[in-house]
């Protein structure tokens, strides 16, 4: 075991919450874990060495954070600094059928209901999911109720600075019915560290559309996943954004764990100098007759390291299903690395299935029209690199995020420039 892991065993044992029964299953089966290598597949291509000599404070500081409103567009807005909690739950104008609570707020009489939720979505095999369930000190509860229609957004923002620790979780329950948009914002200054895990339950019939904006600092370290468990005729239409940092790894499910439901998902991860990002996703289907969609699209620059895995399983009473996976790629510079499985485990007779995986470089050709008709390099290659993703951006249900993410990505086209 790592020296690292058993520090978490050693501070998880002494919280003692409403939560403890979670956090014992899970600290039982970290105690079993062995800690990853190069030779455990999940993790072949991602090394863990980082976290051996990490000294970060697990306490939050009081450095001030101010956060910028998303021109023309009202949100709810939720904001974790150092994984503390800064927003006053109980002056938030929430819409009738909304309720939110943290784990210190949540009434005495709900909190056997959250406990059998904490955690079910979310597969056990998830090694910094096990070690969020023990060191989340900040935990959402979301609930949406049957028919209701939340129209205005809610936006979680969680900021770390130089030199912290965070963990935090997040639990939607979306009733029947119900529609919700839901936005998460990761950010950070410097060397910190964050596991940040999402787990949502869509009830039949419910449609959430949910956006993962993972801006992390080159020098963060990020774990976290986002984890969906969809009923019959449920919706999940989900876009992630990442960029890479020193080490960032996400893990995506989603679950259909009803008949006729229907997920699309469309990522794009932009690597600068250095950087590591490692996406694995996973798609079960459990269900017949349901349909999923999966894009993902990669920009690395010179150095970085991109792992995609994605797997797509369809279970043997899934008949009907409609599934399809794929993985595109831009190399920036030959000294970065891709690192690309697309997978179909298919156990049904009746489907139809595809997946794919390309990675590229920049046409030099292009770049030369561009700038023989005197555009700049920098400014050819932020066009070139538009193009790439563009067709995912605008995907987006939401087209004012979508304007709003534009000069971001272009600021950090410009940074990721191999010269």
């Amino acid at each position: 075991m790592s020296q690292w892991l058993q520090q978490v065993i050693d501070r998880g044992s002494k919280t003692n919450d409403w939560l403890s029964p979670v956090r014992q299953q899970a600290l039982n089966a970290l105690r079993q874990t062995r800690w990853p290598t190069r030779r455990t597949e999940a993790w072949r291509y991602t090394s863990l060495s980082c976290l051996e000599q990490l000294e970060l404070s697990p306490e939050s500081g009081n450095a001030p954070f101010n956060l910028a409103p998303i021109a023309g567009l009202e949100t709810i807005d939720l904001v974790f600094v150092d994984g503390q909690l800064q927003t006053d739950l109980t002056a938030l104008n929430l819409p009738q059928g909304v309720s939110i609570y943290s784990a210190q707020s949540l009434p005495a009489d709900q909190q056997a209901a959250a406990v059998s939720r904490f955690s079910q979505v979310k597969p056990s095999r998830h090694l910094f999911g096990m070690v969020n369930d023990v060191l989340a000190d900040n935990v959402l509860f979301i609930d949406v109720d049957p028919e209701c229609h939340c129209t205005t957004p809610l936006r979680i923002v969680h900021h770390n600075h130089y030199g912290y620790e965070a963990h935090y979780r997040v639990q939607v329950n979306l009733g029947h019915h119900g529609k919700l948009t839901l936005i998460e914002h990761a950010q950070g200054s410097g060397d910190n560290l964050r596991t940040g895990f999402t787990e949502c339950l869509l009830g039949a019939h419910a449609e959430l559309e949910h956006y993962q904006f993972l801006i992390n600092s080159p020098q963060a370290l990020y774990f976290g996943g986002t984890h969906f468990s969809l009923n019959d005729y449920a919706q999940l239409n989900s876009t992630v954004i990442g960029f890479g940092s020193q080490l960032s790894r996400l893990d995506v499910d989603i679950i259909h764990s009803g008949e006729h439901a229907e997920a699309k998902m469309n990522a794009v991860y932009l690597l600068g100098e250095s950087e590591h990002f490692d996406l694995h996703s996973t798609i079960e289907h459990a269900k017949p007759n349901g349909t999923s969609e999966e894009n993902v699209r990669g920009i690395v620059g010179d150095k970085a390291t991109a792992v995609f895995n994605g797997r797509i399983h369809i279970h043997r009473d899934a008949q009907k299903t409609l599934a399809e996976l794929n993985n595109r790629n831009l190399l920036l510079s030959r000294r970065g690395q891709i690192n690309t499985k697309p997978e179909l485990e298919i156990y049904a007779d009746d489907v139809k299935c595809a997946h794919g995986a390309t990675v590229a470089e920049i046409e030099e050709e292009a770049l030369y029209y561009l700038m023989s008709r005197g555009i700049g390099r920098s400014q050819a290659l932020v066009m070139l690199n538009v193009g790439f993703i563009q067709e995912l951006i605008n995907q987006m249900p939401n087209q004012v995020l979508a304007e709003w993410l534009a000069p971001i990505l272009s600021a950090r086209f410009k940074e990721m420039e191999v010269r």
